[in-house]
This record gives structure tokens, C-alpha cells and sequence, in this order.
């Protein structure tokens, strides 16, 4: 069992706040305002509202640091050197459908370097979390990858370019060649929570392309 540092605490606390609220959405999922950021991009009322909460959470315990959201942008801070890494609702589409697979992203990034991170899902209470150095969890129990060598005994993860984004034809070749070669493939519609399960050894690998900076932040301080 680990301590979670007080770095980690203020990121913690800010996701499961956040976490009531996506909760309590997902029950009320004809009651939400959807809009269209793009070709099968959405946003949702949900997201917006899990985003200020973590940006207020965030804001009170380090006020000067900068803030990268992904539905706000980037705000800068007086302390140039840190800048929180957030997405609140990496899965949306799931989210948006019911499907229980999703997860809040808070990452810290200082000089440049992802120092620590949690990554939540709020369905099952999981809390995945790390600070570099001081290892890798999910709620109290450390992180191992999984030990298998053999790709045909390997399970990976992958997310299939949706409409308006990706190629399309490369990830259909990407797929014969990689499904011939291992036990399976899954595609689950989180990339956060599906490389925080190659870091639980749940998935053995995972791949994907065109991922923004808010999807992997938090998966570099788990490495």
C-alpha cells in the first residue's frame, strides 16, 4: 500500500468531485445537451461541467499554474514551469451511449516532463495514478505490466479512427497484419483507460495514432 504525496491528493480530489457529477449524468443521459464539435466529435453538457470543477479544484490548490483543457484550451499561468494536463471525459461517445467505459485525465506537467497524473473511472472507482519515481497504482495496490513475451499470447488494445478522423485504410492493414499475430485485439473507445490497463497488465500493448496531448499525459508518468 502507498501514500498518495499531497501533489496527489489535490489531483485526486479534483477527479472524484468531478466524477460525482459525470455519475450523476450518466443516469440522465436523455437529459443532456449534446453539441458537435466535429464529424462524430461531441461535447456534452457532462464534459463542460467536469472541466470547471477540476480547473476550480486545481486553480484554489496551485493558483499560478498554467491549464490545458481539452474543451477550454490553454490558459496560461504565472508559474511557467507547471501546467496541468486535463481531459474530463476521455470515452465521450461512450459516455453518450451508456456504455460504462470512461475516465477523468489530470496530468502535471513541469519543464516539459509529465511529473505525476491520475486517470478515474467513475463506473467502477478506479483511480490509477502515479508520480515519477515513486511508482505506479491503481486504487492501493501497485501497477505491473503484464509478463507475457509471446505475441500469440498477447491481447492488445487499439482505437479505430472514427468518422472524419484518421485513415482509415492504413488502420485496416495496421489490423489484418497485428490480429494474424496475436491472441486478440480489443477496442474499447478509451484510449486513457486502455493504456492505464497495459500498465495494470491487463492488456499487453496497446496502439493508436493522431492521439492529443491530453490522452497521453497522464499514461507518461505510469511508464
Amino acid at each position: 500500500m502507498s501514500t498518495q504525496s499531497a501533489l496527489l491528493k489535490v489531483m485526486s480530489d479534483a477527479a472524484r468531485k468531478a466524477a460525482r457529477g459525470l455519475n450523476r449524468d450518466f443516469g440522465e443521459l436523455a437529459e443532456l445537451q449534446v453539441a458537435k464539435k466535429a464529424p462524430a466529435d461531441f461535447v456534452s453538457a457532462a464534459d463542460l461541467k467536469a472541466e470547471q470543477t477540476i480547473f476550480e479544484m486545481l486553480q484554489k490548490a496551485r493558483p499560478g499554474y498554467g491549464f490545458l483543457g481539452e474543451e477550454r484550451g490553454m490558459i496560461e499561468g504565472t508559474d511557467k514551469t507547471h501546467t496541468w494536463i486535463v481531459d474530463p471525459l476521455d470515452g465521450t461517445t461512450n459516455f453518450l451511449h451508456a456504455i460504462p467505459h470512461f475516465a477523468i485525465n489530470i496530468a502535471l506537467q513541469r519543464d516539459g516532463a509529465v511529473v505525476a497524473a491520475v486517470t478515474h473511472n467513475p463506473v467502477t472507482n478506479e483511480l490509477f495514478w502515479a508520480e515519477k519515481g515513486k511508482g505506479a497504482f491503481v486504487n492501493d495496490r501497485r501497477l505491473r505490466v503484464a509478463a507475457r513475451t509471446r505475441l500469440d499470447e498477447s491481447v492488445l488494445a487499439t482505437g479505430i479512427p472514427f468518422l472524419g478522423h484518421g485513415q482509415h485504410a492504413k488502420f485496416l492493414k495496421e489490423l489484418h497484419q497485428v490480429s494474424q499475430k496475436v491472441a486478440g485485439v480489443r477496442r474499447f473507445g478509451s484510449a486513457a483507460l486502455d493504456m492505464a490497463w497495459v500498465a495494470a497488465g491487463r492488456f499487453d500493448g496497446y496502439w493508436e495514432r493522431d492521439l492529443k496531448s491530453w490522452d497521453l499525459a497522464a499514461t507518461q508518468a505510469m511508464s
